[in-house]
């Protein structure tokens, strides 16, 4: 992995701040109701549930942390039970109140190489409201009981405080399932992800193992490292959708709620997608699903990466979409997930996953909403909208900056690259991606077709940081 150099970088990213204009401190009298509520969060409806040995994982150095996991068999010996703490935000939040608007304003935490722009402020969402190991917290609390096979089979949510034991790690986790070392209830978490993966299967849903492309950071420099899913992030993953399903099927039981939903690929996107799968030699008899293609596929293999890469394309178009009338909305279902789904389990991170929270303790208590929520609700599917599309901006702002950063000096040089996309009206351009460095830049300037999944020889037209721009062109 090639560095590049952290002051220029540091000085580009705080100009990127400026030009995407983002939010920057927080108003004092944000900062004044965050500390008084860090003193005295409202714990007046939680019950005490810190006897439960619960355990967090994370990725190294997290600090925001909005769940805490305890897995165990069920005592009647028919499959397992999920206790699944997600930290409370509203026991800190005055509705209407000057930290509530900010909320709203910001919308979602937006992430840099080298900072945060949280979505509350530090002293709730790196101390009091997050769920760090050896202190009470408020959390709503889901128990999630499942067969042997993995189904769901009951699901509720309450109030409660709650006392993480351990903060473990993707990788720590990982080798401890792998070697044998993790004793109950962690290593259940291999046991129950893999059943969920099973129902995943048999509902139809899928999950993408594409490799990630992610900004690194090592001494005083920053690069670009494609990062493949470890099994463990896969099955923590799979927790987080049945708790996102289960608040899903809650709020349609009530009528009123707010989904997280995908329409189904329309039939030319799917015909799209088996002629790239014929371009790169991938297997897709007529009668198979794309489903279960995408489960066949190995992401080392160029070919099968390129076409899990153009795969991402059927999962756009996700959005929120609230009910409050008793009919659920059309489309109601994420098409990825292939059931009813919803956001509830980041709300330090998401605003959105506060109020599907306060739905769901509503919906299991037998009460209405309250009216703070139900008022919002119209607006949030906006509000939601343009936060992430703002989150998605930061993050590929972020690694086109990253990656002109990288390359800049090197215009003229020779690169081996695969690519992965081809333009259907110009089939000369596309996107390529580099191996060493990480890097995955658009190619143009041929006059052949490109090779879609195979191997090709580029050589760099431009890179510069100043505009976040880099281009290849066949060699």
């Amino acid at each position: 992995m090639t560095g590049a150099a952290d002051c220029s970088l540091g000085a580009a990213l705080r100009a990127l701040r400026t030009e995407l204009d983002l939010p920057g401190a927080f108003p004092p009298e944000v900062l004044a109701e965050a500390a008084e509520a860090a003193r005295a969060p409202d714990l007046s409806a939680h019950e005490d549930a810190t006897d439960l040995p619960f355990l967090t994982i994370d990725p190294p150095g997290s600090t925001d942390l909005d769940q805490a996991m305890h897995l165990e068999r069920r005592r009647d010996g028919r499959g397992y039970r999920v206790h699944y703490a997600i930290a409370d935000v509203a026991a800190f939040l005055r509705p209407g109140g000057a930290l509530d608007a900010e909320a709203h304003r910001r919308v979602t935490t937006l992430y840099f190489p080298d900072d945060r722009i949280p979505l509350h402020p530090p002293v709730l969402s790196e101390g009091a409201a997050s769920l760090l190991p050896g202190e009470p917290r408020p959390a709503a609390l889901w128990r999630i009981d499942l067969d042997g096979d993995g189904r769901a089979v009951r699901a509720d949510v309450t109030r409660a405080l709650v006392r993480s034991r351990a903060k473990l790690d993707y990788a720590g986790v990982q080798q401890q399932l792998d070697t044998g070392a993790a004793e109950e209830p962690l290593a259940l978490l291999r046991d129950i992800g893999r059943l969920r993966e099973e129902q995943e299967v048999a509902r139809g849903g899928i999950s993408l193992n594409v490799p990630e492309q992610e900004i690194v950071q090592q001494g005083g420099s920053y690069g670009l490292a494609y990062r493949a899913t470890l099994p463990a992030e896969g099955w923590n993953a799979q927790i987080s959708l049945l708790t996102g399903m289960a608040a899903a099927r809650l709020m349609a039981d009530t009528g009123t709620g707010i989904l997280r939903t995908l329409p189904i690929a329309p039939d030319g996107a799917v015909a799209r997608l088996r002629r790239s799968a014929h371009a790169l030699h991938v297997d897709w008899p007529h009668h198979v699903p794309y489903a279960e293609v995408i489960r066949s596929l190995d992401p080392t293999r160029s070919n099968h990466a390129a076409f899990l890469q153009e795969c991402t394309t059927l999962l756009r178009g996700a959005g929120y979409t609230a009910f409050d009338d008793g009919e659920l909305p059309d489309p109601a279902v994420h098409a990825a997930v292939a059931d009813l789904y919803t956001h509830c389990t980041a709300p330090l991170r998401r605003l959105v996953d506060r109020y599907a929270s306060e739905l769901c303790l509503a919906a299991t208590a037998g009460k209405e909403p309250p009216g703070w929520v139900r008022e919002a609700l119209p607006a949030l599917p906006k509000e939601m909208a343009e936060g992430t599309r703002r989150a998605g901006t930061v993050e590929r702002a972020c690694v086109d900056l990253v990656e002109a950063a990288l390359l800049e000096g090197r215009v003229g040089e020779l690169f081996d690259a695969y690519v992965v996309d081809v333009q259907e009206r110009d089939p000369a351009a596309g996107t390529v991606q580099l191996r060493d460095p990480a890097v995955v830049g658009r190619i143009e300037g041929g006059t052949a077709p490109l090779p879609l999944g195979e191997r090709l020889r580029v050589r760099l037209t431009r890179a510069g940081p100043a505009s976040r721009t880099v281009l290849f062109a066949p060699a």
